[in-house]
């Protein structure tokens, strides 16, 4: 009898398990399956802030949160390097317009006049040349004199003519003042002197950084105070007009997903959806994307990623770096 009861109540229980089991088969087949949602995050280009020489912080002008506009004051630096090449190169350019506008006055009204005075000696003194010359000529020619004399006389009057046209050659000179290739020099060497002023001001521009687009600063490098290199970043920025929606997806969820496609991405963190189109489609090198299935349809799955980009330009204004992506 008991082994009868035992026989019964084992059949109950495998009546119950076989009920169960059937339950459950129809509630996987009949019960709608959870939607699948592809979650990725929001994405934005960023550019870093960093000056051309090297510098002090002097001040601060934004914090990391804030957001800027293009053309904002971001940061001011102290240089006294710069200052100080900016007088010397103030001191060059004003030395340099000496020089040019001596060389166009050319020479001086005294200095002129006193070459003119040196040309009329110099024809006075030919013209007594001339005269003993001739005087003596005459008297050689009478047999008054020897030829040495002679002699003599013209080497005078050929001293003084060779000294007459020197002294017409250098009263030209000061006339003239400075020859066309000394004025050229003068003038390059002012042009020179203001490119290195034009140098100086751009280093000067440097001293103040602004921001080139609009955006959020994300990270801010410096204190106050702190001496930063050339080149070194002082902060990044995130531009807000700049956003794309990155989505890791398996290869078994892209069916419908092509390039130009639009979707209704929801934002967790502003509780609203945005409109977006996929941009790009690309696969993913690494082996760790590969999903292994052989099991069940005797394929491997790989993982793709899916960028996507806003159509809206006003949705994304509030869209930070990281923020949670849904497509359902």
């Amino acid at each position: 009898m008991a082994k009868k009861t035992k026989l019964n109540n084992l059949l109950i229980i495998a009546l119950v398990l076989v009920g169960v089991m059937a339950l459950v088969i129809l509630v996987g087949i009949f019960l709608p399956k959870p939607k699948e949602v592809l979650q990725g995050q929001a994405e934005t280009s960023d550019y870093r802030i960093s000056s051309k020489v090297p510098s002090r912080v002097k001040e601060l002008k934004v914090k990391t949160g804030d957001k800027v506009k293009a053309g904002d004051t971001l940061v001011i630096m102290d240089s006294p390097e710069v200052m100080a090449k900016m007088q010397q190169a103030e001191a060059a350019e004003a030395a340099a317009r000496a020089i040019e506008q001596k060389a166009q006055n050319g020479a001086r009204q005294q200095e002129i006049q006193g070459a003119f005075e040196l040309w009329q000696k110099a024809l006075a003194g030919l013209e007594v040349a001339q005269k003993t010359y001739d005087r003596v000529a005459r008297l050689f020619d009478e047999g008054v004199i020897p030829a040495q004399k002679r002699d003599e006389a013209e080497a005078q009057l050929k001293a003084m003519q060779a000294t007459e046209k020197a002294a017409h050659s250098q009263y030209e000179m000061a006339k003239e003042g400075a020859r066309n290739e000394d004025k050229a020099a003068a003038r390059a060497q002012v042009q020179r002197a203001k490119g290195a002023i034009s140098e100086v001001e751009g280093y000067m521009k440097e001293t103040v950084l602004l921001a080139t687009a609009d955006g959020t600063v994300t990270e801010v490098f410096p204190k106050v105070g702190e001496l930063v290199g050339q080149g070194a970043p002082i902060m990044n920025i995130a531009r807000t007009d700049d956003v794309r929606f990155i989505f890791n997806v398996r290869e078994d969820y892209l069916p419908g997903m092509t390039v130009g496609t639009e979707l209704m991405v929801y934002m967790p963190a502003l509780d609203r959806e945005l409109k977006v189109r996929i941009t790009a489609i690309n696969v993913m090198g690494s082996y760790a994307t590969w999903k292994a299935t052989k099991a069940l349809d005797q394929y491997d799955l790989k993982t793709f990623e899916v960028t996507a980009m806003p159509l809206n330009q006003a949705d994304i204004k509030d869209v930070l770096a990281g923020m949670t992506a849904i497509i359902k």
